[in-house]
């Protein structure tokens, strides 16, 4: 007897997250937390606040300076933590 329509559990999974609209925010937490590891204890120190909503991570931080450097690469910022996840999860980084 041969097995037929094998798949792997990944597989299941992702398509069980997707089934129940899970997927969205698990890739949010991901990118959130590829936000901390990507930047480093010095950007996690001056972070306040971050949520992802409606396509747009909201990034707050207590830094004038940094929020400023931050700024002039935000776009190789977004591309980095999509890259980082594999999804298209954000298209935009605000600042507050």
């Amino acid at each position: 007897m041969q097995r037929q329509n094998i798949q792997s559990l990944g597989d299941i999974l992702k398509q069980v997250l997707k089934e129940q609209h899970l997927d969205t925010k698990l890739y949010e937490m991901q990118l959130i937390d590829a936000w901390y590891k990507t930047l480093g204890s010095t950007v996690k120190k001056y972070t306040t606040n971050i949520y992802v909503n409606d396509k747009k991570l909201f990034v707050k931080l207590n830094s004038s300076v940094l929020k400023n450097d931050l700024m002039m690469s935000r776009s190789a910022l977004v591309t980095a933590l999509n890259n980082k996840i594999g999804v298209t999860v954000i298209n935009e980084i605000i600042f507050i």
